[in-house]
């Protein structure tokens, strides 16, 4: 086989077959004309670089297992060799993650104790009477009509998250069934008006729908009281644009990530509550404390919005994690 067809089936390019070639992994044969020319046992060679590289292997750790290749075996794990290469990395990675973890909870403890004093900055975002100088929303308007509960979140308690993975307005990707293995919040709410722009028509009579730049800030303003009653991480979901929900945490100053479910994906997922307004659907507001990737309590209808973390704080006070070191 010439160069660009052993590239091609094991899906790398030719320069990538050239540098392994240098490196010794694979050794074509050079015919008269110069031209090279690969075996089989060469294209399987590739192939196999590229898997164990995609699951972290450099390439000074592939050697045993395109040696048992070339010694007719097949799979390429089927040496002795091979299993030892196997265990050396799998020793690696079990170092990085034991460092990785101390580092994560070092940092996780420095953020929390700075969110206790004010997310690090008291005076500036503290007056003196302890009252928050940070960015709030308008004040709710009186007399909101008061969402009934319809059973919409009966089932959910007991359920397990799905797996579904999204990008959060932190950049950064999250997996809901993997967030952590302890206690932690996912509060969903409908949508955030921005500054100056149109709310849905009707949104102010819609049972439950005004309040959610409100029940941000409050989430917030409690997330010290939060964390100091076991909860590990607070997760926001709507179906809000990422775009805008990036540029609300940075108006509001939130300290946890937002997540963009614009396809509803996890509403389907778990038959969440929504309704519809403005030609859209969205969720309805639900806050669900969970233990690793089971939905433990659920808080449904929520009002008043603006004042609802203080109420998860309330619940997680009268229902300490045992299982869970803060």
């Amino acid at each position: 086989m010439r160069a660009k067809q052993v590239a091609d089936a094991a899906g790398v390019t030719v320069k990538a077959l050239r540098h392994y070639e240098a490196l010794g992994l694979i050794q074509p044969v050079r015919r008269p004309n110069g031209y090279r020319e690969y075996s089989d046992i060469d294209a399987r060679c590739v192939a196999e670089i590229r898997l164990l590289a995609s699951l972290g292997l450099h390439l000074g750790e592939i050697g045993p297992f395109l040696d048992c290749l070339r010694q007719g075996y097949e799979p390429a794990d089927h040496c002795p060799e091979s299993l030892a290469a196997y265990q050396s990395k799998i020793d690696q990675i079990d170092l990085l993650i034991t460092r990785l973890t101390r580092n994560r909870h070092e940092l996780t403890r420095r953020m929390h104790v700075a969110a206790r004093r004010g997310f690090g900055l008291d005076h500036d975002k503290y007056d003196e009477t302890g009252i928050s100088l940070l960015p709030q929303a308008d004040p709710l308007p009186e007399n909101l009509p008061i969402p009934q509960d319809d059973g919409a979140a009966d089932h959910l308690p007991g359920m397990t998250i799905p797996a579904l993975t999204f990008t959060t307005s932190d950049g950064v990707e999250i997996r809901l069934d993997a967030v952590c293995d302890g206690r932690w919040v996912l509060f969903i709410y409908p949508l955030t008006g921005e500054p100056g722009t149109d709310i849905p028509k009707g949104w102010n009579e819609i049972p439950g729908a005004r309040g959610c730049s409100q029940e941000a800030c409050g989430f917030r303003d409690n997330f010290a009281d939060l964390h100091a009653n076991g909860v590990q991480h607070v997760v926001a979901l709507s179906s809000d644009d990422a775009e805008y929900q990036r540029a609300l945490a940075d108006r509001l100053h939130l300290p946890y990530p937002m997540v963009s479910d614009i396809e509803l994906a996890l509403a389907q997922a778990l038959k969440l509550p929504t309704f519809e307004a403005g030609n859209a659907t969205l969720y309805k507001r639900v806050t669900m404390v969970l233990r690793g990737n089971t939905i433990e309590h659920v808080f449904y209808p929520i009002f008043p919005p603006d004042t609802h973390a203080a109420e998860v704080v309330r619940w997680l006070t009268a229902n300490p994690d045992r299982g869970t070191t803060s």
